[in-house]
């Protein structure tokens, strides 16, 4: 078997993928560079603190614009920042991983859009049911975009399951294991409710991926007018 000299030792992603990972290791960089104090001087220890201050989705404010019936901009545009700001390194690059491989596979499939519709919103629905079920303050991490992937990427495979026939189940095994770790870090440590956020965003992007793979807007027109 010959190989092409030429070729790209790095897997082709959607360019998108690539301005996504970008952006949430770009941030989590100069936060982690600024706390060993190798970038920013002084000040620069405060950098991952502050962002999530000033970009973390809060609760409480959720909370306070129910209430009170008022969209505040400074609190709504928190549902698209949050994503981009992290606890540490470790969940940047896990989120980031996750995010490369899971973005090729949805991305050779339903298209570039699907990849950023499938992640801003599933992260915006995740934040929205994060701040309806608990009284949690915080929630950061592009955990629940990158579910939302996970989700865009079961629906394929259930797609895949229902059109050739074989056992349906097998497209939820990757959501089913990474909520079943998520069940054993909470019972022996004190992880948060981040997992409601996660599971949300999972279940955004599966019914998001009706619309955006290819086909599906005509397929739910279809179905709708049948009935």
């Amino acid at each position: 078997m010959h190989q092409d000299p030429n070729a790209s030792p790095l897997n082709p992603l959607p360019p998108v993928v690539w301005v996504l990972f970008v952006i949430i290791m770009g941030i989590e960089g100069a936060f982690t560079l600024g706390s060993q104090g190798l970038l920013g001087g002084s000040d620069a220890v405060g950098w991952r603190l502050a962002a999530v201050r000033d970009y973390g989705f809060h609760g409480n404010a959720f909370d306070w614009m129910l209430s009170n019936g008022q969209m505040r901009g400074e609190f709504m545009v928190r549902f698209l920042t949050y994503p981009f700001v992290h606890g540490s390194f470790t969940s940047a690059i896990f989120a980031g991983v996750i995010l490369l491989a899971l973005g090729k596979m949805v991305g050779e499939v339903m298209g570039q859009l699907a990849v950023v519709l499938v992640f801003v919103f599933s992260g915006i629905f995740g934040a929205i049911m994060f701040g309806l079920i608990t009284d949690q303050a915080w929630l950061i991490g592009a955990m629940p975009c990158v579910y939302g992937l996970i989700g865009a990427y079961s629906f394929l495979l259930w797609q895949k399951a229902l059109n050739s026939g074989t056992q349906q189940l097998q497209a939820f095994r990757l959501i089913g294991f990474l909520m079943g770790i998520q069940l054993v870090f909470g019972i022996f440590f004190a992880v948060g409710l981040d997992w409601i956020a996660d599971l949300s965003g999972f279940i955004c992007g599966f019914m998001l991926s009706v619309i955006v793979v290819p086909g599906g807007v005509g397929r739910l027109r279809a179905m709708i007018q049948r009935r």
